[in-house]
């Protein structure tokens, strides 16, 4: 399209030619332009919508990208992105081999910190402030944007902490919305919303850290805004610059429903409305299967309450949040506290169940391994997008969890095939554990329709036999399963290969694993996780204590870190597609196995 500004826009340097009058033409600009490349490519568009005034405005003042920015999280970059020299990539955003839809230090010197996680910015722009003083820099700008939902994070507060007390070049940007990915939650919101009425009268919390307050300033005022950070730019030292912007900012839907326009799939550019998908005879979302049956259990037992770290949303909670508010909870950006406060509830005898994301759950591994394990307590951890998740890239593959839970003792892992033993695994938990126990499932659609069975208790450390063969036995975990069962179905004898779904990675059902080692000639591994500590590492460990000699192929994710792209293409690269798995199941029978 031709756009009168944007077109000429290829760096910051092109920006600073307008005239501060022609900025809020390009303002316009550049929120249609990201509307209609989101509209048609998907991704994430409520939070940079909001932030365009900001976006032009820093990089209209300072000198990017000598000046760093870091944006936090990585949602609110898009017109960043666009305005330094990636517009004409911009519709290859998320897409296979395209450019990544969070900042990546990789990918562009503008992009100053890679943040697809939140709450980091304070703490990295505080470490390049410090290294610019060594360096005998006093002139350089160190830029933090970050957000309400962000800011309550413990690394943020940690960020803080160390920030007041040095005499650094820092500038925190608050972008203050009232929402992260679902609405803000805690005291904390709450303060923001009365700041301007609590500085005239109480201590200010910010100046309280020896931060240098301004605001709250109209983050829509685009020349207000030049003009407060051409202000900023002659103070010295760490500053605080509160702003208020609206979500979703030029395109009515979004601003209406903040909640479903944070990454509204696509939709019509013009009319806003989303394009529908008819999913009334599809299998549900994993995600839809735990927040129903959650329900459902909840019920039947008062113990069961719920928690999650801001996703309620995205895990389902905000099902039994309706329903149950006083037993099922938003704890915000806070995964250490989310853990921490299962195990105390869990301790007094609640039935926890925590929904954390598999990539998120490496933020408080110390709580699961001091506060959980070590203590025995037992928390059941619903370890949501596990797995390949797709276009978010590497910043939210759940492809370690595996490797970083198995080795903590106490802890029991499994991986349900499909929804009917999801809901099962889920309700069998609640009827006693004698520890913690992690439960790991995929973003994304099943394959079951008719999933809401009446319930079953399972043994959750019982291996299932799929498929009977004779020489070959493909060891499957999760719902990895599902292309087990394909590539077995393209091998050139399938009648050679037996399919199990272990369903229990941690522990291991050793009494069907010692009948397979005594019957089978050869085995394969598969796992969506990385092979190194994973559960073909498990499966190799157990042969090794038990000397059997049977050759064994792992297949899953190599040593490296596999970036974004559609769930299908990012499977093919890393070797877990049907076909892939099948030439490796070939290639043994053909060696004569």
């Amino acid at each position: 399209m031709d756009y009168r500004f944007l077109n000429t826009i290829d760096s910051p340097s092109d920006l600073k030619q307008l005239s501060p009058e022609d900025l809020n033409v390009l303002a316009s600009e550049l929120r249609h332009f990201i509307i209609n490349i989101v509209a048609s490519k998907a991704g994430h568009l409520g939070a940079s919508l909001g932030v365009v005034e900001l976006t032009i405005a820093l990089h209209y003042v300072f000198n990017t990208p000598d000046d760093v920015l870091v944006w936090d999280v990585g949602h609110q970059a898009y017109g960043h992105k666009i305005l330094t020299g990636r517009r004409d990539q911009f519709h290859t955003n998320r897409q296979f081999n395209g450019i990544s839809g969070f900042p990546k230090m990789s990918e562009s010197p503008y992009d100053a910190f890679g943040t697809g996680h939140s709450s980091t910015s304070i703490s990295a722009v505080l470490g390049m402030a410090m290294a610019s003083q060594l360096k005998g820099d006093f002139e350089k700008e160190h830029i933090a944007i970050i957000g309400d939902a962000s800011i309550v994070s413990g690394i943020a507060f940690e960020g803080l902490n160390h920030v007041g007390a040095t005499n650094a070049n820092i500038l925190i940007i608050l972008n203050d919305n009232s929402i992260g990915i679902d609405p803000s939650v805690g005291a904390l919101k709450e303060y923001l919303g009365n700041i301007t009425s609590i500085k005239s009268g109480c201590d200010n919390f910010f100046e309280s850290l020896n931060l240098n307050y301004t605001g709250p300033v109209d983050g829509h005022d685009l020349i207000h805004l030049i003009q407060e950070l051409r202000r900023q730019k002659t103070l010295n030292g760490p500053r605080l610059l509160h702003i208020k912007t609206l979500k979703g900012k030029g395109l009515k839907q979004a601003e209406e429903n903040q909640v479903t326009y944070h990454s509204p799939g696509k939709f019509d550019a013009l009319t806003g409305d989303l394009i529908s998908v008819n999913s009334k005879d599809r299998p549900p979302k994993f995600q839809e299967v735990f927040g129903l049956t959650l329900v459902e259990l909840a019920d039947e037992n008062s113990k069961i309450v719920g928690i999650t770290p801001a996703m309620p949303t995205g895990s389902s909670l905000n099902l039994m949040m309706a329903k149950y508010p006083d037993r099922a909870f938003d704890v915000g950006i806070a995964e250490q506290h989310a853990l921490t406060l299962s195990a105390g509830m869990a301790s007094k005898g609640m039935i926890v169940y925590c929904t954390i994301y598999s990539t998120f759950l490496q933020r408080s591994y110390d709580q699961l391994i001091h506060d959980i394990a070590l203590q025995n307590i037992p928390v059941i951890l619903c370890v949501d997008r596990a797995g390949l998740v797709g276009e978010d890239g590497s910043t939210h593959h759940g492809v370690f969890d595996i490797s970083f839970l198995r080795c903590i003792p106490n802890l029991n892992i499994v991986a349900p095939s499909n929804e009917i033993d999801f809901r099962n695994i889920l309700y069998t938990c609640q009827l006693g554990l004698k520890g913690p126990i992690a439960i790991r499932y995929p973003r994304g659609r099943g394959h079951i329709k008719n999933w809401q069975l009446p319930f079953e208790k399972i043994d959750l450390a019982k291996a299932k036999t799929i498929k009977s063969g004779e020489k070959i036995a493909v060891l499957s975990i999760g719902t990895i399963l599902e292309e087990v069962k394909e590539a077995v179905g393209k091998s050139l004898n399938p009648d050679y290969i037996s399919i199990i779904d272990m369903v229990s990675i941690k522990p291991l059902d050793e009494i069907t694993l010692h009948k397979l080692f005594k019957n089978f000639s050869a085995f394969v591994t598969v796992e969506d996780g990385v092979v190194n500590g994973g559960f073909g590492s498990a499966i190799l460990e157990f042969a090794n204590k038990h000397s059997y000699i049977n050759p064994i192929r792992v297949l899953g994710i190599e040593d490296e870190f596999v970036e974004h792209g559609s769930t299908e293409d990012l499977k093919r690269q890393v070797g877990l597609d049907a076909d892939s798995i099948s030439k490796e199941l070939n290639r043994l029978i053909q060696v004569g196995l």
